[in-house]
C-alpha cells in the first residue's frame, strides 16, 4: 500500500481474485469503467444489462440508476 501509479487496465478477459461482488452505476460507452465492469460481469452479460436499461429508460453516469453484480 502507498502512493503511486499503475500501468493496470481491467479489462475482459481479466479474472478477480479477491472480489466477489460489485456495486455500480452506469457509465459511458466505450469507458474504462464500462470495461472494469464487463470484466466482472462478462461482456455480453453487461451489454444485455445495457440493452435493458436503455429501453426502460433507466439513467446514466454519476447521478443515475446503479446495478449490482452478485
Amino acid at each position: 500500500p502507498g502512493a503511486g501509479e499503475t500501468q493496470l487496465f481491467i479489462h475482459p478477459p481479466y479474472s478477480f481474485r479477491a472480489v466477489d461482488r460489485l456495486l455500480t452505476n452506469f457509465h459511458l460507452p466505450r469507458s474504462t469503467l464500462l470495461m472494469l465492469v464487463c470484466a466482472f460481469g462478462g461482456y455480453e452479460r453487461v451489454m444485455r444489462a445495457y440493452g435493458e436499461a436503455i429501453e426502460q429508460r433507466y439513467r446514466f453516469y454519476s447521478y443515475g440508476d446503479a446495478m449490482a453484480i452478485v
